[in-house]
């Protein structure tokens, strides 16, 4: 099980001085603080995001409806990062044990991913930001690690666009692993009940490979820490 230790040793630069990534501080935010700083949270979405122009609007307004449904969502869990601004975010919540996160699986779930799922022990990530001038590939890593640990998961889950290669390549060199596909229906299944989303299963194992006996960003490997009931 991964654990936080006392206190994080910060990543040092050039020189043997300390990073950007020092000035920042990761902070929970509650349900009602999300709420609150939803409008933020969407100015963040839509600097990070790879919008064609004239998108911008539209995602902004789907990442929002996204964020709404997640916070109604049991157990929800939002991390940021922060100095005098939004660095990054990342959020999510338990998924369920009667496993209807992994509705639309194509094939067999793998039996040890349907386990955990029975046992309460996998928490998803549905949504990961990085401000571009950030240290965006350390920084995103940073937080899902942190947010999983917080929750005591075993199992990382996510779900990704199956043409975005960028971010399932991004994700899988952080030791992440790609099970098999899901199908969803789309946004637009009023006007286009046919066409589902074909999306990418991700799981990230923990406890397990070696991401976590080097204990990665300020996390650290402790046998004597057990797994909630």
């Amino acid at each position: 099980m991964t654990a936080l230790p006392g206190r994080e040793q910060p990543p040092l630069g050039e020189g043997g001085t300390p990073s950007a990534m020092d000035a920042l501080r990761l902070r929970r935010l509650n349900r009602w603080q999300a709420e609150t700083l939803k409008e933020d949270l969407a100015d963040l979405y839509v600097e990070s995001s790879r919008a064609q122009p004239g998108e911008g609007y539209r995602d902004r307004e789907a990442f929002l409806r996204r964020l709404t449904g997640a916070v109604r969502r049991p157990g929800f869990a939002l991390l940021i990062a922060e100095s005098t601004a939004f660095a990054g975010c990342v959020y999510g919540f338990p998924v369920r044990r009667e496993g209807t996160w992994w509705r639309g699986f194509d094939g067999p779930l793998p039996r040890s991913v349907e386990q955990l799922t029975a046992s309460g022990h996998v928490f998803a990530i549905t949504e990961t930001l990085v401000h571009p001038h950030a240290d965006g590939q350390r920084l995103a890593r940073r937080l899902q690690y942190r947010l999983l640990a917080d929750h005591h998961a075993s199992l990382g889950a996510t779900l990704v666009e199956q043409a975005d290669s960028a971010v399932r390549n991004a994700f899988l060199s952080w030791g992440w692993q790609d099970i098999g596909l899901v199908r969803r229906p789309s946004d637009q299944q009023l006007l286009r009940p046919s066409d589902p989303v074909v999306l990418r299963a991700l799981v990230l194992p923990l406890g397990l490979g070696p991401h976590t006996a080097a204990h990665p960003d300020g996390l650290a490997h402790d046998n004597r820490t057990q797994r909630p009931g």
